[in-house]
């Protein structure tokens, strides 16, 4: 069992960049119609504006750049999603079509409570930041 906690911060590195990447291409899809998806026109309420978050957000997630706030806001968009569009179709997320946007919420939520792991933005300036001397 060792093992597996000296691999945890590289499995989450993992975790999070899969899932950023993911998320990502799900906006990028919406936004330029890219990847088979269907461009959104701009400004319409709310898939248009969900496709920047779903971009931006995915992006910096991917990158582990503000990675906790970015996941929060990720998290909170599908968590819209869900209660918003899938929820009054049915109870279960199975007979709602709403899997995806629960999963991608809880996720979002896991990383901005454990953090990006060993592998990102955040973790390389934070170690910069730490070996700069201090300026007076």
């Amino acid at each position: 069992m060792n093992f597996l906690e000296t691999a945890r911060p590289y499995v989450l590195s993992i975790f999070r960049i899969v899932v950023g990447l993911l998320f990502a291409c799900h906006g990028a899809a919406k936004l330029f119609g890219v990847l088979g998806g269907e461009a959104v026109p701009v400004g319409v309420w709310p898939q248009w504006y969900a496709g920047i978050i779903e971009f931006v957000g995915g992006g910096l997630v991917l990158l582990g750049l503000a990675t906790r706030i970015a996941a929060l806001v990720c998290s909170g968009e599908m968590a819209y999603a869900y209660f918003v569009v899938h929820q009054p179709k049915a109870l279960w997320p199975l007979q709602n079509e709403g899997e995806l946007a629960a999963v991608y919420s809880w996720s979002f939520l896991l990383i901005a409570v454990l953090g990006p792991g060993i592998w990102a933005l955040d973790t390389l300036l934070g170690r910069a930041r730490k070996r700069a001397p201090a300026r007076n």
